[in-house]
């Protein structure tokens, strides 16, 4: 899979869903703000379910933080709880692709594992419940909550639920990675 190239796409989708929803808000211009944000949810969606097929946590990670940058910078000005919402996602995001890194170096990680408790109320299968599950966790939460709230139109909560579902499989793979790393 060219990273590169669905990332970009991924961008590309986001800046639809930004313009059509700019174009709902304006008058004269709804229609073509429905054809560029329903352009955009079903890309974006598409985009996270191919995600799904390569079942890599880098790139579960990668295309939710890309994705939650976007919202930020899509995000107006004047809305500090969305703002302060995104900016911890983003942080979890790039202190799991942290762990990414780690993990894939068996001896730093074996060193960094002595530092977790070993409680169960601290590990996942055995595993350290490290940033990345934490950022995981947190996503799938914060996603669930969205998922809940009234108004929410089907498309996007098809989205929400796609990605919740990235969330899951990311930490299947980053387990897979954990368990590599004590072999």
């Amino acid at each position: 899979m060219d990273l590169a190239g669905f990332l970009n796409k991924l961008t590309s989708f986001a800046n639809d869903i930004d313009i059509g929803r700019k174009g709902l808000a304006t008058d004269g211009e709804e229609h073509k703000g429905r054809i560029n944000y329903e352009k955009g949810i079903y890309g974006v969606f598409s985009s996270f379910q191919t995600a799904q097929t390569f079942a890599d946590s880098q790139i579960f990670i990668l295309s939710e933080l890309v994705f939650l940058q976007l919202e930020l910078q899509f995000c107006h000005d004047t809305d500090t709880i969305t703002k302060s919402s995104l900016s911890q996602a983003i942080q979890s995001f790039e202190d799991a692709l942290r762990c990414l890194e780690i993990v894939e170096a068996p001896n730093a990680y074996l060193a960094a594992e002595a530092t977790h408790p070993t409680t169960t109320k601290y590990r996942i299968q055995g595993f350290p419940k490290d940033a990345f599950h934490l950022a995981c966790i947190a996503h799938r939460t914060r996603l669930q909550n969205v998922l809940r709230a009234p108004g929410v139109n089907i498309i996007e909560k098809a989205l929400l639920q796609q990605r919740i579902n990235n969330m899951t499989a990311a930490q299947g793979s980053y387990i897979q990675k954990q368990k590599k790393a004590f072999v």
